[in-house]
């Protein structure tokens, strides 16, 4: 679908936009090993993969982010804009390149990943102008819909980001880049309007507990001051925790895996759509899981 002229989004996904270049193999891999698969570059980056999945529920996501001017820059928006995703408000460097990814996968799962997003970090909150000069907001009148937002942002933006009066009125859902880059969400964890989408790993990273569980590392969230969380362990049962109405859990179905990147954000996009539909918070946590089950098994394309 190719975006239309004046298409008014519904939500906005602030974060990495760059190229997924992943190499997969149906056997089982481990450091050293050199076997034949295939290697594919697709649109990626959280952001980008939380985008996708909302727009194939029926949202209209804009992306704010950073592109280059560069010749893999205008594939990537030409991309984007093939899918119905809101280009408008991208940030443009002429000096900075298109960021990319790199992963190895395996039958037994992530091998190896290098998330190469520096251009969307040195461009730091020059990607956040349309919600200060009107275009889709200002500190008058913020943006008052939801936000999903990725943790490839520096630490010291997201810190900005939770104590700016230009997402004041927003429902902030929150994911981070990796468990590398997990505790830049610290300056997130107790803001009132946030809901944190996170693995188990990145969830005991944030709360300083070694949770052994999805459920149990809602609740250890919840005990730190989060407002709202999620927790995916992944085939194992995740869990749903809310202030002040405790933790739900879920199990997700069981299917073949095919692919892991992309699986977290799958979840979340899933879960958004589900709680603007109005699903109560166990048919959500279920929808979610079904969605990212359907991913990884590869029924849902890239």
């Amino acid at each position: 679908m190719r975006q239309k002229a004046g298409m008014t989004p519904d939500i906005l996904c602030i974060g990495s936009i760059l190229w997924d270049i992943i190499g997969r193999a149906p056997t089982s891999m481990r450091v050293g090993s050199d076997v034949p698969g295939r290697i594919t570059r697709l649109p990626g980056g959280v952001a980008m993969n939380i985008a996708m999945t909302l727009r194939r529920f029926g949202m209209t996501p804009a992306l704010l982010t950073a592109i280059g001017r560069d010749a893999e820059g205008d594939e990537l928006i030409a991309a984007c804009d093939r899918m119905g995703l809101v280009t408008a408000h991208v940030y443009r460097s002429d000096d900075l390149p298109t960021d990319r990814y790199m992963a190895v996968e395996g039958a037994n799962g992530l091998i190896a990943a290098i998330a190469d997003a520096h251009s969307l970090e040195a461009a730091g909150d020059k990607i956040l102008r349309p919600l200060a000069d009107a275009r889709l907001g200002s500190a008058d009148a913020p943006w008052a819909g939801p936000i999903a937002l990725d943790g490839n942002l520096t630490e010291a933006l997201l810190a900005d980001i939770a104590a700016s009066p230009l997402f004041a009125a927003a429902d902030l859902r929150v994911a981070p880049a990796s468990p590398g880059k997990a505790e830049r969400l610290l300056p997130l964890l107790g803001h009132s309007a946030a809901t944190l989408y996170v693995n188990l790993e990145e969830a005991n990273i944030l709360s300083k507990v070694q949770s052994g569980t999805a459920p149990d590392a809602a609740r250890a969230l919840l005990d730190r001051g989060a407002a709202a969380v999620l927790v995916t362990d992944g085939g194992r049962a995740a869990a749903e925790g809310r202030r002040g109405a405790g933790v739900i859990e879920g199990a997700p179905p069981p299917v073949l895996v095919t692919r892991v990147t992309g699986a977290g954000d799958t979840f979340m996009a899933a879960h958004i759509v589900a709680e603007a539909r109005g699903f109560p918070r166990e048919a959500a946590l279920a929808e979610a899981l079904r969605a990212a089950a359907a991913y990884v098994s590869g029924e849902i394309g890239s």
